[in-house]
């Protein structure tokens, strides 16, 4: 006759080594909106800075050819901050593409050796 005690412990260890993977995807997840939501941020405040330099320009210009002059020189100051974001983007999306794959292949990993010592 086998031997059927209750061991609160054992169960609780073997949910949390079950639901280890899904809440490092969890945690992947927050990290990676956590960045997104800091880059759309940052790229709102250029806009911010762009726009406030465009009033300025507005306000101060001596002449229309200055006026002019002034709206280039910022629109080019912004479309590289904004080439820059766009590179910072591509990195940010591949860092988080990098860390859910790893979890996804360490959570099957897991699994796969879990289902091997249950069979063997």
């Amino acid at each position: 006759m086998s031997d059927l005690s209750f061991d609160p412990k054992t169960i609780l260890d073997s949910y949390r080594s079950a639901l280890a993977p899904a809440l490092k995807v969890q945690q992947e997840g927050v990290k990676a909106l956590d960045r997104v939501g800091r880059y759309q941020y940052a790229v709102a405040g250029d806009y911010l800075e762009w726009s406030l330099a465009q009033a300025k320009a507005a306000i101060g210009a001596q002449s229309p050819v200055d006026f002019v002059a002034k709206q280039v020189e910022l629109t080019t100051a912004l479309s590289e901050k904004l080439r820059a974001r766009a590179e910072e983007f591509v990195k940010l999306t591949a860092d988080a593409q990098s860390g859910f794959s790893d979890a996804v292949n360490e959570g099957v990993s897991k699994v796969a050796a879990e289902t091997k010592r249950k069979a063997g």
